[in-house]
């Protein structure tokens, strides 16, 4: 297995403080599709395009444990696999992509989540570390558009977990 860490070159973090507690947020988080829930919708983000996961026996809640995200995006066929590499409740965990990759935007990645209690809540940090693509061509796209995309995750991740802790009004 090939370490990203040594090849990356951009990051994008983003916190919000969530109420609820440190265990909650976790739980909440340690499910990969409720993380990735934006990109199995079409969004302008993803093009049109959808991602499914399909997730083995550790469902993406133990170390080792892989995930396998497939679908398409600006009608190209898009595969990502990822290895959970660190996962200690209820304060942090982080997954990174393992093998080739077949992405358009950003070419590897070390994403992840870091929670600590403060006193008027769970401050939840999320972030991503990345690489652009490796062509001449992905390299241009991976500038222009690879820091918009790195924000949309984190924040739809960060900002998602929020919004499903934020009391709703009675009806």
């Amino acid at each position: 297995m090939r370490n990203v860490m040594q090849e990356i070159r951009h990051r994008f973090d983003y916190s919000a403080v969530i109420s609820a507690t440190p265990q909650e947020v976790f739980n909440y988080l340690d499910d990969p599709r409720r993380i990735g829930a934006h990109m199995s919708e079409g969004s302008l983000m993803m093009l049109g395009g959808t991602m499914q996961y399909r997730l083995d026996e550790g469902r993406g809640k133990e170390v080792g444990s892989v995930i396998r995200l497939s679908g398409r995006m600006m009608g190209l066929a898009v595969h990502v696999e990822e290895v959970i590499t660190e996962r200690v409740p209820p304060a942090r965990k982080i997954w990174e992509t393992v093998g080739a990759q077949r992405m358009i935007i950003i070419q590897d990645y070390r994403l992840g989540f870091e929670i600590a209690s403060t006193a008027s809540g769970t401050e939840l940090r999320g972030f991503i570390d990345y690489t652009l693509p490796r062509g001449v061509v992905g390299r241009l796209l991976g500038s222009l558009a690879g820091p918009f995309y790195a924000r949309w995750c984190v924040q739809r991740m960060v900002e998602g977990t929020r919004h499903n802790f934020t009391p709703r009004p009675p009806k």
